[in-house]
């Protein structure tokens, strides 16, 4: 659970930063901001569904 919480405030910090990099027209902000908003929002979002969500009993 811990890891999902770092991966997702670490994607959170990429969001605000590539709006403050487009704001600024900083290119090669928008750039690696969007590229790791990609990568951690992908690794979070991975994470939460194989290990931090609670399985449903069937």
């Amino acid at each position: 659970m811990g890891l999902a919480i770092i991966t997702a405030l670490v994607t959170i910090l990429a969001l605000f930063a590539s709006i403050s990099a487009i704001k600024n027209k900083n290119l090669l902000g928008i750039v690696f901001g969007l590229g790791t908003l990609g990568v951690f929002g992908w690794f979070t979002i991975a994470t939460v569904i194989n290990s931090a969500y609670p399985a449903v009993a069937h």
